[in-house]
């Protein structure tokens, strides 16, 4: 049976072939080439990808993430589309689905949100309470650095708390537009904002959501 992971992984590849090397994401300075490239060395390169976290490998990340960008873009297509090698952790379907899921979601809608004709997915009740799951572990190291209180709140009412603080701004949506609000996507998620107008305003300028 096909796995949440595994369909936003072959969704990502279709949309990143269809929309080119060239094409805009929202990923602040990544065209779709940049971002297949990310893609690939997170799952192919333990060595490098530890750049993202740890400033004093970022060198090295970015030489081995130009290294992939200057691959023929159709290669690294395909390499995102057949997954990790069997030596990845990746490659083990419960990492797979613990680390990839949301990641690949974000991404599926990094490239499909910077289009000026995108149009909402409808995604099934399954997998809203799957990313809602993902959410709730994940809020408070998303959060962290923001500069208000931030409370994130489904329709039906269940709320996670992000980051604890005053004054107190309440992000409301769908638990699929409640994570890209909550990675840094604030301008592109489709939620509503209720708190001081002031620190509203913050939040939705912020840089300091995601990792």
């Amino acid at each position: 049976m096909s796995t949440h992971a595994k369909r936003e992984r072959l969704l990502l590849a279709d949309l990143l072939e269809t929309a080119g090397p060239r094409a805009p994401t929202l990923c602040e300075g990544w065209t779709t080439r940049d971002l297949a490239a990310h893609v690939v060395v997170r799952e192919r390169r333990p060595d490098a990808a530890g750049g993202m976290l740890v400033k004093q490998l970022a060198a090295r990340l970015e030489r081995v993430m130009a290294e992939f960008a200057a691959k023929p873009y159709e290669e690294l297509i395909q390499l995102i589309r057949s997954g990790p090698p069997r030596f990845s952790p990746f490659s083990l379907k419960q990492v797979d689905e613990l680390s990839n899921i949301v990641e690949f979601y974000v991404h599926t809608e990094d490239v499909r949100r910077a289009q000026p004709d995108w149009t909402p997915r409808e995604l099934d009740p399954v997998f809203q309470d799957v990313l809602w799951s993902r959410l709730e572990r994940s809020a408070r190291l998303m959060g962290r650095g923001v500069p208000t209180g931030l409370v994130l709140r489904r329709p039906d009412g269940q709320t996670v708390v992000a980051h604890r603080g005053a004054p107190v701004v309440t992000v409301t949506g769908e638990p699929s537009e409640l994570v890209l609000f909550a990675y840094g996507r604030q301008s592109a998620a489709a939620v509503g904002l209720d708190g001081d107008e002031d620190a509203v305003a913050k939040l939705r300028e912020t840089r300091q959501l995601g990792i």
